[in-house]
């Protein structure tokens, strides 16, 4: 999924925190208005929450974020600084749900990459697109499958050190019985999907209100 950069002014329109759009000549109020309707295309927010979210942006570092959508400033915030937003922190897997949606490899998160975050993470997203992303989310070793390190990784997260190894291993165990669908020892994407049509309960948590 992609964005158009994000070009045209908005200004707080004094009323509660809210970004409004400054009054500016017709060519930059044109572009604005293109981007926005292309992100609302892009996304499933609309032209009011894309410019809530773009506040909540500003918020985390209103020295570095200027206050109006700039088409030239290529800004970035560090994965640490956004990771303090009360949605992820108490998030287990955070860290990494802010890696796969940085497309910075130096640890920093455009605009951009925190609007599709949050899009993709909104319950209005299609359960594909979900589910692609929460397999990306839960491949810790990054090599394009679920194997069982993944799912340590996984359980030691969510559960700390309530678990024995033992039933660490039947944790494992089970989940590869149920999904791993060709016996290779690990879950490939489609093994993901088909898994998890099995839980219905699991999109319905793969989720962040803004």
């Amino acid at each position: 999924m992609g964005f158009s950069v994000i070009t045209g002014k908005v200004v707080d329109d004094g009323g509660g925190g809210e970004l409004g759009i400054m009054e500016g000549d017709q060519g930059g109020e044109l572009d604005l208005q293109v981007c926005l309707l292309s992100l609302e295309d892009c996304t499933v927010f609309t032209r009011k929450e894309i410019l809530r979210l773009y506040h909540r942006y500003h918020a985390l570092a209103p020295q570095i974020v200027p206050h109006h959508f700039n088409d030239s400033a290529d800004i970035k915030l560090p994965l640490d600084l956004i990771s303090e937003m009360p949605e992820l922190k108490e998030n287990p897997f955070h860290q990494k749900i802010l890696q796969v949606f940085s497309a910075d490899e130096q640890e920093n998160m455009t605009f951009n990459d925190f609007l599709n975050m949050f899009s993709i993470l909104s319950d209005l997203t299609p359960h594909h697109l979900k589910a692609f992303y929460a397999f990306k989310i839960y491949d810790f070793n990054s090599d394009n499958f679920i194997c069982q390190s993944d799912l340590e990784v996984m359980l030691s997260k969510l559960t700390g050190d309530e678990l024995s190894d033992e039933e660490v291993q039947l944790v494992c165990n089970k989940v590869m019985e149920e999904g791993d669908l060709d016996a290779d020892g690990k879950l490939s994407l489609a093994d993901f999907e088909y898994m998890i049509t099995r839980a219905p309960d699991f999109m319905s948590t793969f989720h962040i209100r803004i």
